[in-house]
């Protein structure tokens, strides 16, 4: 089956619940989405790990959604990884979003509800790229298969979606089964998944608080 190429296009479908016609987990897409895009650069080579955080390793990329990123990386000082993954992630979904209504892998609807607020109605055209998508990281959990013989994009997918605990691929109360899992798939793209789960606290803690 054809596939959205990158690691964040396949989360952001990933996100999209096939039986309600809707993109779940909205308040935390943005951390994810950032996520996938660092995984990207890491899995592509294009950035690596360095004391303190991601360090740039190429120029300028010609996939404009990478290089937006890369190049924010690379005119900054060494920032961690948690601080890549929570900027900008309204950006990277809109990108992301983009990118797949123009590749037809979605159908994006602008409305506005009582005639005043903006609305974006988001349809997956074929829902069988979801179901191949969400039956990837549901057997790369199950630990059938030894990590090292899993695709690097497929256990990156599967770990993200377990920092993120994505309603789509699991119940919420199944993942805590699969904790130990997650943290051996997140080894495929060190150190992004442990950021975007402190990320996700961190913005978890704040809305609490305010």
């Amino acid at each position: 089956m054809d596939l959205p190429p990158t690691l964040p296009e396949r989360l952001y479908l990933l996100a999209y619940d096939t039986s309600r016609g809707r993109l779940t987990g909205r308040m935390q897409l943005g951390l994810v989405i950032r996520a996938g895009i660092l995984g990207e650069l890491l899995i592509q080579g294009h950035i690596k790990d360095a004391t303190g955080g991601p360090s740039v390793t190429t120029g300028a990329l010609a996939d404009p959604m990478l290089d937006a990123v890369l190049q924010q990386i690379a005119a900054s000082r060494r920032r961690s990884w948690q601080h890549w993954v929570s900027r900008g992630g309204g950006k990277g979904v809109r990108a992301v979003r983009d990118r797949l209504e123009a590749g037809r892998w979605i159908r994006v609807e602008h409305r506005r509800i009582l005639g005043l607020f903006p609305s974006t109605k988001v349809t997956v055209r074929d829902t069988r790229v979801v179901k191949h998508l969400v039956a990837t990281a549901t057997a790369a959990l199950r630990g059938g298969v030894p990590i090292t013989r899993l695709h690097q994009r497929d256990a990156a997918l599967a770990a993200l979606a377990g920092m993120a605990r994505m309603r789509t691929v699991l119940p919420g109360k199944e993942w805590r089964a699969k904790r130990r899992r997650v943290d051996d798939l997140a080894e495929s793209i060190a150190p992004v998944p442990r950021a975007l789960r402190k990320a996700i606290a961190a913005a978890e803690a704040a809305a609490a608080a305010g």
